[in-house]
């Protein structure tokens, strides 16, 4: 009896443990659980950081300009239309992060994003896919981009002690540091230190499940450090935290992952939340639930939560989602739940504004987050149409 009850568990765990690595779910599962496990006890009121950041890809599938132009001009007509009507705690309205791949550049699409932002829309980053690459061209790719998008746009800030051009970052495909197998998508080791020196302050480009370039790290604002020869090496990194210098090359800020089981697939199981929106995985109220709940924070400072979601926003199929009736429902939602004034407090941020507020709690820093704004990084200076 006993050795068919240890084989009955063997078996039970042997299929669970198939049924993770199908949805490559064995790289970060354990590692959620733990993250669960050990959340901290909350003093109210907490103050939740909503950053919304965009793989903004107007080429996607498509060689035709008019089309391009077409999904852009929706965003340049849909979406103030759409944020206009919401407001966090201190007066401002959503902010979509623009994350505009270098590969894609066209004047005439970022002048409009330039003037969005300049209308307190948002802000533009730097978004990249490549393949193959090296070091020297990668530099000189990333470099060049930041200045282009700097002078002829108005983007990005600048250090106030170096003087040198900074961007948040989100790598195509997911291929972060050389992270899908046999280099796809990528090719560059230790990239990390290479961010880093061309003056990116932060990357977002996690959570990636179910791609196997997810980290086995989770629900985290961290440190990594590159290591030469080394692929990855974001796996796994020192938490930022209250009161300590920074400790690696540079800060991750990841959005939630986890399992939701008030979300359930058209089989009835519960699904894999990875932070992506759009038409397959709207942004229910189940899922802001469990943004806010996953409690990513800096590790001392468990009142600011942050939540940062993503999206590919050029898609056709997805844009009544982010620029319509569910977009709306999901800001509403946030404003009546989470920004009563007492248990929460909503603060709409840029992706360097959640880098900056980082910051500021690293360096001790309490009270309202939406003082730390600019902590370190200054507003660009985009440009009107």
């Amino acid at each position: 009896m006993f050795v068919m009850l240890l084989v009955f568990i063997l078996f039970v765990v042997s299929l669970f443990w198939v049924v993770l690595k199908k949805k490559n779910m064995d790289i970060w599962f354990f590692s959620y659980i733990n993250q669960v496990l050990s959340r901290p006890k909350v003093e109210e009121p907490i103050h939740v950081l909503f950053c919304f950041v965009d793989h903004y890809e107007p080429q996607w599938r498509n060689d035709d300009i008019e089309i391009e132009r077409a999904r852009v001009d929706r965003w340049y007509q849909d979406y103030p239309a759409m944020a206009k009507q919401h407001k966090d705690a201190d007066g401002c309205m959503p902010k979509h992060c623009f994350f505009y791949p270098e590969e894609e550049y066209r004047y005439e699409h970022l002048a409009k994003l330039s003037d969005m932002c300049y209308h307190e829309f948002g802000e533009i980053e730097i978004h990249l896919h490549h393949d193959n690459d090296n070091a020297e061209n990668f530099t000189k790719t990333i470099t060049d981009f930041a200045k282009l998008l700097h002078t002829e746009h108005g983007a990005l800030p600048v250090h106030p002690e170096t003087n040198q051009i900074q961007y948040a970052f989100i790598h195509g495909n997911w291929a972060l540091d050389n992270s899908l197998p046999n280099g796809y998508m990528c090719g560059i080791n230790n990239e990390i230190s290479l961010l880093k020196q061309t003056g990116c302050y932060v990357d977002m480009t996690l959570p990636s499940s179910p791609s196997p370039a997810q980290t086995s790290k989770v629900n985290a604002i961290y440190y990594a450090t590159g290591v030469d020869g080394k692929c990855k090496s974001h796996d796994s990194g020192i938490d930022v935290e209250v009161g300590k210098p920074a400790s690696g090359d540079l800060m991750l800020i990841q959005g939630p992952i986890g399992i939701n089981f008030s979300w359930r697939t058209k089989n009835g199981l519960p699904h894999i939340e990875n932070a992506d929106v759009r038409k397959m995985t709207p942004p229910l109220k189940s899922r802001v639930d469990q943004w806010v709940n996953s409690h990513i924070h800096v590790k001392g400072r468990p009142e600011w939560v942050f939540i940062k979601v993503h999206t590919h926003g050029t898609q056709e199929r997805d844009m009544e989602t982010l620029l319509g009736q569910p977009r709306h429902d999901m800001h509403s939602y946030l404003e009546s739940k989470y920004n009563d004034g007492k248990k929460y407090i909503l603060h709409y941020v840029s992706a360097r504004e959640m880098y900056n507020i980082a910051k500021a709690a690293e360096a001790g820093e309490t009270g309202n987050p939406n003082e730390y704004r600019d902590y370190i990084l200054a507003k660009p200076r985009f440009k009107a149409l």
